[in-house]
């Protein structure tokens, strides 16, 4: 990698390649070598930058959440248009059709990255308490819109609809769930709510 290289375009280029091995192999396969490596620059370019791996691991996953707030404006845009169950479908694929489950099991994998992440990011796993945010905003919208019963639990909905969302992404050996299938667990998800849908 030749000197002078600005730190952001360093930074952008290892959480590239980060994301590239995750996506790829799996959160085990995501070393410093490996990282180095699918980023093509030398090891001592990662901690000239970042303390050390954990450090870089930590700044990578909340660049990632910090990347979510794109979907969820698109979402909040989308309160009031279209079906709810279908914005919900959409945005649950793109959610968890990106690097959102292979981050998840990083951080689930690697006990310093947790330890790391806690000094910025107290309570929760980063990526699924932001997504949970995301949809209990949408979901708060279109109940104060009528869309969703008056009573409708955000606080259960939400969640749930995160967790059932996460279910059905992470398999890794499987191809992902179609539209279809998504789109049904958000219509039973949400015909648990008091009364159901209005709309």
């Amino acid at each position: 990698m030749p000197t002078g290289v600005a730190l952001r375009d360093v930074r952008e280029q290892l959480f590239a390649a980060a994301e590239r091995v995750l996506l790829r192999d799996g959160p085990n396969a995501l070393t410093s070598r490996a990282l180095t490596t699918e980023a093509g620059c030398a090891k001592g370019v990662l901690h000239r930058h970042f303390a050390d791996f954990d450090a870089f691991l930590a700044e990578f996953v909340l660049d990632r959440v910090q990347r979510m707030d794109a979907q969820a404006e698109a979402l909040r845009t989308a309160a009031g248009t279209g079906e709810v169950a279908d914005n919900l479908t959409r945005a649950l694929t793109a959610l968890f059709g990106s690097v959102a489950v292979a981050i998840v099991a990083l951080i689930t994998f690697r006990d310093e990255l947790r330890d790391r992440l806690r000094q910025t990011w107290p309570a929760g796993v980063p990526m699924l308490t932001e997504a949970v945010s995301m949809i209990a905003d949408y979901l708060t919208a279109e109940r104060e819109r009528g869309r969703l019963a008056p009573d409708a639990d955000i606080d259960t909905l939400a969640p749930t609809l995160i967790g059932a969302g996460h279910l059905l992404f992470a398999d890794r050996k499987s191809a992902p769930p179609d539209p279809a299938a998504v789109r049904k667990m958000v219509a039973t998800v949400l015909g648990e709510a008091p009364e159901g849908l209005t709309r």
